[in-house]
């Protein structure tokens, strides 16, 4: 057996997969792709990519690397299981369930998968979908609706993440501006239960969109597309209370907000927000490590049109920012000590990339 050493077992180990979701509708893409990602390079090549999916906006891949999830926000407004080769790339359709509503864009799966969540924009609700072991997916076993709060509201779940240690599933609904956590309990059949704390609600039209846990769990962060405002929680149990909201726009800014995409870097000392709007940018916070309190340090062109997510590779060396309607997804260098970015030149062209995600190889 030939074992790697030294040098080049290191750059070996910094090769990885990179998954992207596309919109197929009108736009040339075939579906998913699967490159390999070079974390000491910062170069992608393509590996695989299956056709055939309608519009796979989001993607979840499993804890193993064994299955990929992908919502079709298309007209049937279905959830679609794939068996995934890692080390080829390949992806091998094993079926699809509805999602019991319209325009599902987000989905969430647990670490020893058992359960999807499938966030439904259009449909203004979450459901729940058992996985078996072989990765097929079950029929929905349950559905949360929520209700508008104040006049002309309509309900638009936009995302439902797993808190870290699974026991909580922290949900976002950008059209009644508030954000919802479910107590999380996989041995039941229908395992989000009522929760015992009142949902945060957000100043009006705010639209909470994406939400992201900082690495030690005591902190946590809530992107609002329709305001550009990042609000940071202390965390606690299920529990989150506001600390502070700052804004991801530059002074004095008059154009669209289109706030998409929140990521914190890997060792927990930064955060990114995207901003789709006129704006095509990316903002870094420092965080605070005893606060979790957000101070803003830079702001960067992504180079593109329409960065509808970003995602930082693990090792912390880049951020891909992709640029749903410039059809690319363009790669910066991350300075590790003062979180700031410095596009490569590297990108890769591919029509509509809207989400992307990294797994071993």
């Amino acid at each position: 057996m030939l074992v790697l050493t030294g040098a080049y077992a290191k750059l070996n180990a910094q090769k990885m997969n990179l998954l992207v979701g596309t919109y197929t509708s009108k736009s040339g893409s075939k579906g998913i792709y699967v490159y390999e990602f070079d974390a000491a390079t910062g170069r992608a090549s393509l590996k695989n990519s299956i056709s055939g999916v309608d519009n796979p906006s989001y993607l979840a891949v499993s804890r193993d690397l064994r299955f990929v999830f992908a919502v079709n926000e298309g007209a049937k407004c279905e959830l679609s299981s794939f068996a995934f080769n890692k080390k080829t790339g390949a992806l091998t359709f094993i079926n699809k369930v509805n999602s019991h509503g319209a325009s599902p864009c987000y989905v969430s799966v647990n670490k020893d998968m058992t359960f999807a969540t499938v966030s439904n924009y259009g449909g203004g609700n979450l459901a729940v979908m058992p996985i078996k072991s072989n990765g097929v997916l079950e029929e929905t076993v349950q559905v949360i609706n929520h209700q508008p709060i104040r006049q002309g509201q309509k309900s638009h779940v936009h995302s439902a993440v797993f808190s870290p240690d699974e026991k909580y599933v922290i949900v976002s609904d950008l059209g009644i501006d508030q954000i919802f956590t479910y107590p999380f309990n996989k041995n039941l059949k229908q395992p989000l239960l009522q929760s015992s704390t009142a949902p945060v609600t957000l100043s009006p039209a705010s639209g909470p969109r994406h939400f992201a846990f900082h690495p030690g769990a005591r902190f946590a962060y809530s992107l609002q597309e329709l305001s550009g405002n990042v609000t940071a929680f202390a965390y606690n149990r299920g529990v989150l209370s506001p600390v502070q909201t700052v804004s991801m726009l530059a002074s004095g800014y008059k154009g669209v907000v289109g706030a998409a995409d929140i990521h914190v870097s890997p060792d927990g000392r930064f955060l990114y927000t995207s901003n789709r709007g006129e704006a095509n940018d990316i903002a870094v916070f420092a965080i605070d490590k005893s606060t979790g309190m957000l101070t803003l340090t830079g702001r960067y062109s992504t180079l593109g049109l329409t960065p509808r997510n970003f995602s930082i590779d693990p090792t912390g060396n880049f951020l891909l920012a992709a640029n749903q309607n410039s059809n690319t997804v363009v790669v910066f260098k991350r300075d590790k000590k003062t979180g700031q970015l410095r596009a490569t030149g590297e990108r890769i062209v591919v029509n509509s990339p809207v989400c992307l995600k990294f797994t071993s190889v």
